[in-house]
Order: C-alpha cells, then structure tokens, then sequence
C-alpha cells in the first residue's frame, strides 16, 4: 500500500546532471518522502530517459516514473513500443511516456529534426498505442512505415501506460487534445499559461495535464525566492514566449531581457513577485497556495524541480508542501 502521507498528484523531476552515484539515493528518498511520482528527462548529451527510468523503477517499490520526453524524431516507434512495453510490464501501473518534438535546435543536429513535426508526432503517438495494445500494426505515413508489425503476447503489459505529449506551441498542444492522454508543459508553468494550454488542447475526453516547475520551499519566503531565481534565467528567451505571453506582466520581461546582457543578469534582476509567480517558491503555506493555484487551473500532475547544489537535501524541504 501507498504510504498515507503520499500525494499522487506531487512528483519531483530528476537533476538532468545529478552525479550517476545520486541517482537512485535520490528517487529512493522521493519514494520515502511520499512524492507520487518521479519524471526523468532525455536532453542531448545528458542521460537517456528510458534507461533511467528502468532504474528508478527497479531501486523503488511505488512512486509512479515518467519520462518526459521522448523525441519522436529519435527512435524508430517499434522500438521504443519494445523499451516501454518492457517497463509496463515489469513495473504495471507505474509508467508514464511523454512524447514531443524536441528541442528543435538538438534534433537538427543529429540530423532528425523532420520537415513536418505535427505529422511525425500525429503518426508516432497513434503508432506507438497501437502497438502497445498489441494490435497488428499497419502505417503508411508521411514518416512512420510500419508493414505488419505486432508485439508479442509475451511481451505486451497488462497496463498500457499513458501516452502524453510533450509540447508548448497551439498547434502541437490542439493535436495533443486530440491524440495523447495528457499533456505535459515544461517550466515554467503559471496558473496562466495553464488555462491557455487547456483551451488550445481541448481535449473531448479525459486529459492529463503535467506542469513541470521551479520550486524552492524555505521558511524564510525570500531564501525561497533567492534560491529559485537561477532557475529561471532561460525564460526571457523566444522559445519560452508562449510560457510568458499569457501573463500579465509579459511585455515587461521580455523589455526587461532585452536590456540585459545576459541571462544570469536577467534571473538577477527579476522582481520577488514575479518571481513568485513564475516558480513554486516560498514558504511552506505559500507553496502550498501556489499549488492549489495551479490545480484549480486544470493542472492534474505537479511536478517540481529541486534547484540548488544539493538536490537530495532539497527533496525534505520539498516535501513540506505535500498532504496539505
């Protein structure tokens, strides 16, 4: 049984850089600690999702893992229908895959960044449930070309895990609503951006979403403030406009980045309450206010990012916001 004190709807994303003897000290103590789940990240030159997933999933007993995200372009879908269909089957229930286009920028230089992502992420999504079920695949699309291809019944989970799109664009966020099973929004995630997400997604049928965000908890709200603020130095860049433009003060950052030299000038230079509204951060009650903020805005999956150089350490200070 889930310990009582564990909140299903709190995860806590992994330190893409963590150091590899952490790793699983880390996600041991989420598990302790009663976080629900646990998110793994693939960025390029980092560590690959699937692999750290199988081994958060295989030191723990109950926190749910997802990885998010997996780009589309990088892995032939029957395979990665192999990788997650393994996972599902050896942990049921405790799976969750995001799939997205990827930073444009990383998947151009492996040579994968397609010429129509929406398509390749349409086709992918739709091939990938359908092996997961187990169905005799047949694709002729414009990227995916399955000819008969069916997993195995000895390899098929009992529990087909959700299959969530990671996205940010209108576009891509109305073909999650119509494909995926969730949605999963990369930080920052204001109640804002995620009432804007919800209404391009408009999804006819039950729908996750997933906010990823900054978060530092301090009795001390301005220690919160402080630690959370390097962060978030990657928000006044363009690809993080649709994060920003629903906010009230979103012309003001974007006048503020332009007159600053560099990012680490930007995150300094950001007021306290902007801040605040950009990031899980403060005291205990006032991270708790920001939470119930973003679940009254349709957010099903809290998901916080500890920051700071001892990310284990920060899980406890984390934790104080769960049960509440």
């Amino acid at each position: 049984m889930l310990s009582p004190a564990t909140d299903r709807t709190v995860g806590v994303l992994l330190p893409r850089d963590l150091p590899a003897d952490r790793i699983l000290p880390y996600a041991r103590r989420a598990e302790e600690l009663g976080f629900g789940a646990l998110w793994v990240v693939e960025d390029l030159g980092f560590r690959g999702g699937i692999a750290q997933a199988a081994a958060v999933l295989a030191s723990t007993d109950r926190i749910r893992v997802g990885i998010g995200l997996l780009p589309a372009g990088a892995r032939n879908v029957a395979f990665a229908a192999l990788e997650i269909a393994s996972l599902a089957q050896l942990f049921p229930g405790r799976v969750d895959v995001a799939v997205g286009h990827g930073m444009p920028a990383w998947i151009r230089s492996v040579g994968q960044w397609p010429r129509s992502p929406l398509t390749l992420l349409r086709e992918y999504v739709d091939a990938l449930r359908a092996l997961l079920r187990g169905e005799l695949t047949q694709r002729r699309g414009q990227y995916v070309h399955l000819d008969g291809v069916q997993l195995d019944p000895s390899a098929l989970p009992d529990v087909v895990p959700d299959i969530l799109a990671g996205v940010r664009g209108p576009k891509s966020l109305a073909l999650s609503g119509e494909v995926a099973d969730g949605t999963v929004l990369a930080e920052p995630v204001a109640p804002e951006y995620a009432r804007a997400a919800l209404g391009h997604i408009a999804a006819g049928r039950p729908h996750r979403l997933v906010a990823y965000n900054i978060a530092s908890v301090d009795a001390d709200p301005l220690t919160a403030l402080a630690a959370a603020r390097p962060g978030l130095e990657w928000i006044g860049e363009p690809d993080w406009h649709a994060h920003i433009s629903p906010l009230p003060f979103a012309d003001e950052l974007v006048a503020l980045r332009s007159g600053c030299a560099s990012r680490e000038e930007f995150a300094r230079r950001l007021p306290d309450d902007w801040v605040a509204r950009l990031a899980v951060a403060g005291s205990p009650e006032e991270a708790r206010a920001r939470l119930d903020g973003l679940r009254a805005a349709g957010v099903t999956d809290i998901v916080l990012a500890p920051v700071g150089p001892d990310p284990v350490g920060a899980l406890d200070s984390l934790a104080t916001v769960l049960g509440a």
